[in-house]
């Protein structure tokens, strides 16, 4: 006779094992109706689930996030079983929840046509609106390959045959829909009322370009319409910030198929990549680190030693010579190791803080790539801190306080926090790995800090915190990071002297502010829309003459601005000046000064913002001190 905790602190008895739905149903049926799933535990199950011992059990509802991908779990399936009226033929494959939505991979003779998803979302609709009961059964392993190969399922059928002999295989049916899922998913399609697909895109089977290509059929869904009208309306907001787009309006870099995952800067561009990594040269050099450059290509052996070519080789370059491997570097740490490791370090060198902006290169699946996002090649703003344990505390405090002012200075004020721990594929001993965590989470509570845990995502030497910033439109992106690793110095021979004059081996903290210099340039382009603040700007003011008469005058100011520092252009072209405002609006320029016979008589500019606001004639040096003052801000 199971004893339910109830959200009011009562204990109810019922008589017998009680699905979650009936504990719902005793507490109100307000609660019965709005029901998705329950939690009993720390686990998220179906309202069917029968609870036979005493619990404290939740219910969730459309207001929880686990509610949420419920929705969006169970809407997968609700566009497989439309995809399968509609198209009989095809074959499903796995489709699982996704940020903002979900996806299902689907083989089918033909490749599906933008007419077909308006097709399969209005079936979908229809099959919501049946209200059908959705019921798990469990099924023997052998049973459910050959359930799914009678069924023409060859693909679940293979998944199946994957899955060990022991384990029961769970199946979800909405009326004569049935698929292969772990669940949880809602108990009826008419829980499911806000949904849209999205695009179609091609994936290969389980992400081999050895197998067959898959048709992907993305979608979102919503608990609520305006959830949904808010998330697309971000959507075509980001589509007008694409920094793909913005790079090519904007004169700021390409790329090409000649070098996929590179990038090509433009003038524009490295101008702008230059104020960003000359500014965080300041912040190393403000905060006691040493910046160094380390070789592009090491010796495998040095590899092997770290741990990467067991670990990580798919993901690495590599080329040889004269009878030895080598790998382009992925990352900067096995180079910091071998400058530390020149000459005798004493603890009182200790913290030990090198900094690079180094050069890497990761062999990214072609099908991952992604503008600046997703990249082949990039730099970061890398830097190793080495250390006592009795530092880390400390250092990592630090770090986090310096992020943040980072961020702020760019524009981001916003921060999310999450510590990723041991992943199962790891080097170094569990103890070890026990006390970088802890000390990662101590460090955050210390710093006032709230933050989650992304449970098995750290790296393979050592745990990490990632700093995830929000842009202007809602958008989240990880970009910061700092690992504890106790691994990788002792692997590398790396030592210092300690008060007690033995040797000893330092930790390591690997840290980056802004991580890939491209993909961090993507996101300045997206959230300022190409509209760089002041500082950041490629040109920051644009000088034009009405006729020209005026040129000499302009060419005099622009020198003038160049003089004391900032990034002025003249436009002196034989046109409307209508025609030049209107272009140099849309390079999204932040200042532009209009200069004809009354301004150059008076020895004045015309100043107008990137915004369209007309600001009047000014002195020259009362427009210095506007840039100054906007500059400094």
């Amino acid at each position: 006779m199971p004893a339910i905790r109830l959200p009011d602190g009562s204990i109810k008895n019922f008589p017998a094992p009680v699905t979650v739905a009936e504990v719902a149903q005793a507490i109100g049926p307000g609660l019965a109706k709005a029901a998705l799933a329950g939690r009993v535990g720390d686990k998220v199950v179906d309202t069917s689930f029968r609870i036979d011992t005493d619990a404290d059990p939740a219910i969730i509802t459309d207001r929880d996030a686990e509610g949420v991908a419920v929705i969006r779990h169970s809407t997968a399936h609700l566009l497989a079983h439309a995809v399968k009226e509609l198209f009989p033929d095809a074959q499903v494959t796995i489709g699982p929840v996704i940020e903002n939505g979900f996806y299902y991979d689907f083989s089918y003779k033909r490749p599906f046509t933008p007419e077909d998803l308006v097709a399969i979302e209005k079936r979908m609709g229809e099959i919501a609106k049946r209200d059908l009961p959705v019921a798990r059964t469990e099924m023997p392993r052998d049973d459910a390959v050959k359930f799914f190969r009678d069924h023409g399922e060859a693909y679940k059928a293979e998944i199946i045959a994957s899955i060990p002999s022991n384990e029961p295989i769970s199946l979800y049916g909405q009326g004569d829909f049935i698929d292969l899922c772990r669940g949880p998913h809602v108990p009826s399609t008419g829980k499911l009322k806000v949904f849209k697909l999205m695009r179609l895109a091609g994936a290969y089977w389980r992400g081999d370009s050895k197998n067959e290509m898959l048709q992907r059929i993305y979608g979102t869904a919503w608990a609520k319409k305006e959830d949904q009208d808010a998330y697309l309306k971000m959507l075509e907001e980001a589509e007008k910030r694409d920094h793909r787009r913005l790079g090519k309006q904007l004169d700021l870099f390409h790329m090409q198929e000649e070098a996929p995952g590179l990038v090509f800067w433009h003038p524009k561009g490295w101008t702008v990549w230059q104020q960003v990594e000359q500014y965080m040269r300041r912040v190393y050099l403000e905060n006691g680190y040493q910046e160094v450059r380390c070789p592009q290509i090491l010796d495998r052996s040095l590899w092997e030693r770290t741990g990467h070519w067991e670990n990580y080789r798919e993901n690495m370059f590599t080329t040889s010579s004269e009878n030895r491997d080598y790998a382009v570097k992925p990352m900067n740490c096995p180079g910091h190791i071998q400058v530390f490791n020149q000459g005798v370090k004493s603890y009182r060198d200790l913290p030990y803080r090198l900094g690079e902006f180094g050069s890497c290169h990761r062999n990214e699946p072609s099908g991952a790539l992604h503008g600046l996002m997703r990249v082949r090649g990039f730099v970061q703003d890398d830097g190793h801190i080495f250390c006592t344990e009795d530092h880390i505390l400390a250092e990592c405090e630090a770090f986090t306080a310096l992020l943040q002012k980072v961020y702020k200075d760019f524009g981001f004020t916003e921060v999310i926090y999450k510590v990723a721990t041991r992943p199962v594929k790891r080097i170094g001993a569990d103890e070890l790995w026990d006390k970088a965590e802890a000390a990662l989470m101590e460090s955050l509570r210390r710093s006032g800090i709230d933050y989650t845990v992304s449970p098995g995502e750290g790296a393979f030497y050592g745990p990490k915190i990632e700093y995830s910033l929000k842009d202007a439109i809602g958008r989240v992106w990880q970009c910061g990071t700092i690992q504890v690793d106790f691994f990788m110095p002792e692997r590398l021979g790396a030592e210092y002297v300690g008060e007690d004059n033995a040797r000893h081996v330092p930790v390591m903290l690997h840290r980056a502010i802004v991580g890939s210099m491209e993909r961090f340039m993507g996101i300045l382009i997206e959230n300022f829309a190409g509209a760089f603040p002041l500082w950041l700007a490629p040109e920051q003011v644009i000088v034009m003459n009405i006729s020209e008469h005026q040129a000499d005058y302009a060419g005099a100011v622009t020198t003038a601005l160049r003089s004391a520092g900032w990034r002025a252009v003249s436009d002196l072209r034989n046109e409307k000046i209508s025609y030049k405002i209107r272009e140099h609006s849309l390079q999204k320029v932040p200042y532009q000064l209009v200069v004809g016979d009354k301004e150059k008589q008076a020895g004045t500019v015309a100043v107008r913002t990137r915004g369209g606001e007309d600001l009047g004639a000014m002195k020259l040096e009362d427009f210095t001190a506007r840039l100054q003052k906007e500059s400094s801000a």
